[in-house]
């Protein structure tokens, strides 16, 4: 349950994430390449091109490392032995 949840919470975090990283990375496009603002071409193509396309990237990304890191947590929890055994 844990891994999944952290999965869930790797996915919001990497899609915000990427979704701001794709805003950056499209203004930085349409202010390298010159592209023309004719209509709000420029605005659509960084809000429904990069945006969407870098926020799902960092989406799957996040989750698939939230995973990674909750299974090894899980596989070292298990194969721990107490610092101290106890004689009773």
């Amino acid at each position: 349950m844990k891994i999944a949840l952290l999965g869930l919470l790797g996915l919001m975090l990497g899609a915000l994430g990427g979704a701001a990283l794709g805003i950056a990375v499209g203004l930085a496009w349409i202010t390298i390449f010159n592209t023309t603002n004719l209509e709000g071409y420029s605005g659509m193509l960084v809000f429904l091109t990069f945006m969407p396309a870098v926020a799902l990237i960092g989406g799957l990304g996040g989750a698939l490392l939230f995973v990674v890191i909750a299974a090894r947590d899980a596989e070292i929890a298990i194969e721990r032995e107490p610092a101290h055994p106890r004689d009773t």
